[in-house]
């Protein structure tokens, strides 16, 4: 089963397919300016030529749903279902934090904690279990303080995400390490994907929204 994945929800661009679980193509670029509108679409065409297949091959889409920025998540959302409905074939998406932790899965930490950075002290995080990947804290926006994640102090935790710089410098674990090079890829979604497809829980295409967490507040400019 040929399938699209798009991961929009950051500053990381990322596109990616899968033949199943075999990984056939990936695309995606780090863009402080979040590159979504611009990229998205040329990235979806480099990786089905790499992938050596056409888009009418494709037979589901995967997206990562956020949280993260609200403009990204529109952008891929509207990608997302703009496919579906053009080829007839199903939606799955998947929690944007779940494909941070894959890398550190099996790496002799006690738990991994994705931090999407969502602008002054706050994140986005959720809490995962080092081994098994599974949920241990739902996803929730988070106001980090030095108090914070302090049940922790005496376990071997990996923070990661852009939001792990400002973690680190507050937050007093001195068993813990901090990835802020992290960003929710396109190609950690494949193996989550695949259990929802197995499990046929796709989403309403006409109804689905991306899991914005918080509400969209927009900036209003002042009168010159």
């Amino acid at each position: 089963m040929k399938i699209l994945y798009l991961e929009t929800s950051s500053k990381n661009c990322s596109v990616a397919i899968s033949d199943n679980e075999k990984l056939l193509c990936l695309c995606e670029e780090v863009s402080e300016n979040y590159k979504q509108s611009e990229s998205l679409h040329t990235f979806v065409e480099w990786a089905l030529e790499g992938a050596g297949i056409s888009l009418k091959e494709v037979e589901a889409v995967s997206l990562g749903k956020g949280p993260g920025s609200y403009t990204g998540l529109r952008i891929g959302a509207a990608s997302a279902k703009g496919f579906c409905y053009g080829l007839n074939i199903p939606l799955v998406a998947v929690n944007s934090l779940e494909s941070m932790i894959e890398p550190f899965l099996g790496h002799n930490y006690d738990f991994i904690v994705p931090l999407i950075d969502a602008r002054r002290m706050e994140v986005y995080t959720a809490v995962y279990d080092g081994q098994t990947g599974k949920e241990i804290r739902e996803t929730e926006a988070k106001i980090l303080d030095e108090t914070s994640f302090q049940e922790f102090k005496n376990k071997k935790v990996v923070f990661v995400g852009d939001g792990a710089l400002k973690a680190r410098e507050i937050l007093q674990l001195p068993l813990s390490d901090f990835k802020t090079d992290i960003y929710p890829s396109a190609q950690y979604l494949v193996k989550r994907s695949l259990e929802k497809i197995e499990k046929k829980e796709f989403e309403d295409t006409a109804y689905f929204e991306p899991f914005y967490l918080k509400d969209f507040h927009g900036v209003k400019k002042n009168k010159s």
